[in-house]
């Protein structure tokens, strides 16, 4: 994610921080300094708030690391002003993996709940469960630190519990859903209670509070992005690398110049390319890569310096699904296709961007002549 710094890593997996919540830290010392009041006391809201986002990381941890038990990798987590983002290569596809998977960060928040509620209890420390939502920056104390914390964490665990997409209890619907039906049609289910929730949080919002409404479109675009991306893949998921390569492609010679890749781009359809050296495949060029290298370097450099060295092999056989999601985690625009060692086409992005397409337009016109 953009300007997000890497902090640390951890069980294997990076940890940025979004740069603006160095800006928020900053803004909470500098306005409780201004007030006169002691350093410790201007430092007890930024502790709370750096324990908050604690919380929030161990949620996404346990998301994480129930993933990695089914042989999910988690590229990264970033941490932002608003909660955490946990970027799973991709959900399970069992319906009771992608339950566990969903389930394991609220549950966090339900443990360290558990915990510091034990605490209070034990330690026969003052608590008020209302109200709920306070001012963070009101924390001066180790009793309204604990209080708090103990609230927020019992927030976190209801709130990611509702169920739309992107929340966690969209998953956990969606998985209970998919038990019955196909994943797409509980994908679809899913989506539209989220959307109907989500409706309903603007309506609330406008009559009570600003964020409800931020909350419902937030849920709204999360439902609508979820079941467009589970629509796609069930339009892919009859589907071969075979029945969407291309046989016909144009590749590019490594010694060739940067001007002479231009008059290929030019002179035809094709955005993507294969760069070879003595018939072998050694890089592939894109054309922004041609784009950015023309500004940098001139016409005149060779396409050896420019290309992108690392490349994907594909099999024939392979499922488009798969294929599409391999070339977008390993960010490759265009990939050569072999069969049985022997190079017989090309895949790219827009191939299958086309394939959706025919494939939703096939699926349209059989729902047209079942109503005819």
């Amino acid at each position: 994610m953009a300007w997000s710094l890497k902090i640390f890593r951890i069980a294997g997996i990076n940890v940025y921080l979004h740069w603006t919540f160095i800006l928020i830290m900053a803004w909470i010392i500098l306005a409780s300094l201004s007030q006169g009041e002691p350093t410790w006391e201007a430092l007890m809201p930024v502790w709370a708030i750096l324990s908050l986002f604690g919380c929030v990381l161990l949620h996404e941890f346990g998301h994480a690391l129930q993933a990695r038990k089914y042989k999910i990798t988690t590229e990264r987590i970033t941490l932002l002003p608003i909660g955490g983002v946990a970027s799973l290569e991709k959900m399970p596809e069992k319906p009771g993996q992608e339950l566990l998977v969903a389930l394991a960060g609220p549950a966090v928040n339900l443990a360290i709940a558990a915990i510091l509620g034990v605490y209070i209890l034990a330690s026969g420390m003052p608590f008020h469960l209302f109200p709920l939502f306070e001012d963070i920056s009101l924390v001066k104390n180790w009793e309204t630190y604990i209080s708090i914390l103990l609230k927020i964490n019992a927030i976190l665990f209801l709130f990611n519990l509702i169920p739309a997409f992107p929340m966690d209890g969209g998953r956990v619907l969606r998985a209970f859903l998919a038990m019955r039906y196909s994943r797409a049609e509980a994908t679809n289910i899913a989506a539209r209670i989220g959307q109907f929730l989500a409706i309903g949080f603007v309506f609330i919002g406008i009559m009570t509070n600003f964020w409800l409404i931020f909350i419902g479109l937030f849920i709204y675009l999360g439902a609508s992005g979820e079941a467009n991306y589970e629509a796609q893949r069930s339009l892919l998921s009859n589907l071969r690398v075979q029945d969407v390569l291309m046989h016909q492609f144009t590749p590019l010679h490594a010694w060739e110049t940067i001007g002479q890749a231009i008059e290929t781009l030019l002179d035809g359809q094709e955005k993507d390319f294969l760069v070879t050296e003595d018939n072998v495949i050694i890089g592939t060029l894109s054309r922004d890569d041609i784009i950015k290298g023309l500004h940098n370097f001139g016409k005149e450099e060779r396409i050896k310096r420019i290309m992108n060295p690392d490349w994907t092999r594909l099999a024939p056989e392979m499922s488009l699904n798969e294929a599409f999601e391999e070339m977008t985690r390993l960010k490759r625009t265009i990939c050569p296709v072999y069969d049985k060692g022997e190079l017989i086409g090309v895949l790219n992005q827009e191939n299958i961007m086309e394939a959706i397409m025919i494939e939703s337009a096939r699926a349209n016109a059989f729902r047209t002549q079942e109503v005819g």
